[in-house]
């Protein structure tokens, strides 16, 4: 029986998301469901030399019905600070140079909504990581929840519920002589320190 994860949209999703885009024969992300704030679905937290930090992507108020409908504001000139923040976080990783073309257009580049957005984000970085990508409701239609292992209130960064199948295994990190091992960050964490190697920690 092929097994399938269902999972909320995420920007640059932390690396237990990518474990089940890996490890499952197909994820679905939910372009149907609602927003809910503090989640993946806009922010992703990355790891800085003072410790954890989340970035945001900011999203117009007032948009009511699915998340597919859901725009990205332009406030705050958000993509010239989320890409600093990157550089500063992670200039000195090993593998920053040799990703940093392939990342460094999503935040040059506009695109009008959130989930679009992130779909383009998730294919690019499962491709950096030879994964197979994830596909979304917007392109399979309705889905069965009682066939599927529904992972959307499962992998949220604050209240996040246990996870058996999910283990963060320590990999060497920037700044882990000095904050430690910080688990689950953003896969950017993870493909930036480990390279060609970070799949196999998903």
């Amino acid at each position: 029986m092929m097994k399938t994860a269902l999972l909320s949209t995420a920007y640059f999703g932390p690396v237990q998301w990518f474990q089940k885009v890996n490890r499952y024969d197909l994820a679905i992300v939910d372009e149907r469901e609602s927003f809910l704030k503090q989640t993946y679905r806009n922010r992703c937290i990355i790891a800085t030399a003072n410790g954890p930090q989340a970035l945001t992507v900011p999203v117009e108020r007032g948009a009511s019905g699915d998340i597919s409908s859901l725009r990205i504001s332009d406030h705050g000139n958000w993509r010239h600070i989320h890409w600093n923040a990157l550089c500063s976080a992670y200039g000195e990783s090993p593998f920053f140079d040799y990703y940093e073309d392939d990342v460094r257009p999503f935040f040059e580049e506009r695109w009008e909504y959130l989930c679009d957005y992130n779909m383009a984000i998730a294919r690019k970085m499962c491709e950096l990581l030879q994964v197979k990508e994830p596909v979304s409701t917007a392109d399979v239609g309705p889905v069965d929840v009682s066939s599927v292992a529904d992972f959307r209130s499962l992998i949220r960064p604050k209240h996040a519920q246990p996870d058996a199948e999910f283990e963060a295994r320590p990999y060497w990190q920037v700044f882990g002589q000095k904050n430690g091992f910080l688990p689950n960050l953003s896969v950017l964490d993870l493909l930036f320190n480990m390279g060609n190697e970070a799949v196999l920690y998903l």
